[in-house]
C-alpha cells in the first residue's frame, strides 16, 4: 500500500489535544483537513506525523512545541496606550485584535490585561508554548 510522501495531496481526520486532555480543534463532524504534503500548509509535526502514513491508518502523536507553535515568546508582548485605542472601544481581556506593522503587514492580538494606562497585548499564537497531542487518521492520498 503507498505510504504518503512530499507532494501527494492528502486528506485527513483529526483530534488536537492539550496536554490536559482538552480538545482544541477538530476535524470530526465535518469534511476532512486537505493538504499537500512538504508545502508546509500546515505546522512541521502534523506534517511529519502524516508523511508515510497509509490510506486508513490513524495514529497518535505528541508534536512538542518546537515543532508545533513554537515557545512563548516575551517579545510578542505589547504593552499599547489606551488613547491609542478608538474612542469607541471598551477594551476587554480575551478581545481579538487585527493589527498592521508599519510595513503594512496584519497580524493578530489577544488583549490579556487592561490596565489604566495601558493595554497589553499578546501576539503569539494561541498555542504556542504547549505540546499538542494528535489523532491522526489519514482517509485519503490523491
Amino acid at each position: 500500500m503507498a505510504q504518503a510522501k512530499n507532494g501527494d495531496m492528502v486528506q485527513v481526520h483529526y483530534t488536537g489535544r492539550l496536554d490536559d486532555g482538552r480538545v482544541f480543534d477538530s476535524s470530526q463532524g465535518s469534511d476532512p483537513l486537505e493538504f499537500t504534503l512538504g508545502q508546509g500548509q500546515v505546522i512541521p509535526g502534523f506534517e511529519d506525523a502524516v508523511r508515510g502514513m497509509e490510506s486508513g491508518e490513524t495514529k497518535t502523536v505528541t508534536i512538542p512545541e518546537a515543532d508545533a507553535y513554537g515557545p512563548h515568546r516575551n517579545e510578542l508582548l505589547l504593552d499599547v496606550k489606551r488613547e491609542e485605542f478608538p474612542d469607541d472601544m471598551q477594551p476587554q481581556v480575551g478581545m481579538q485584535l487585527q493589527l498592521k506593522q508599519l510595513n503594512g503587514e496584519s497580524f493578530q492580538a489577544m488583549i490579556v490585561d487592561v490596565g489604566d494606562e495601558t493595554v497589553r497585548l499578546d501576539a503569539n499564537h494561541p498555542l504556542a508554548g504547549q505540546d499538542l497531542t494528535f489523532e491522526i487518521n489519514l482517509v485519503q492520498i490523491a
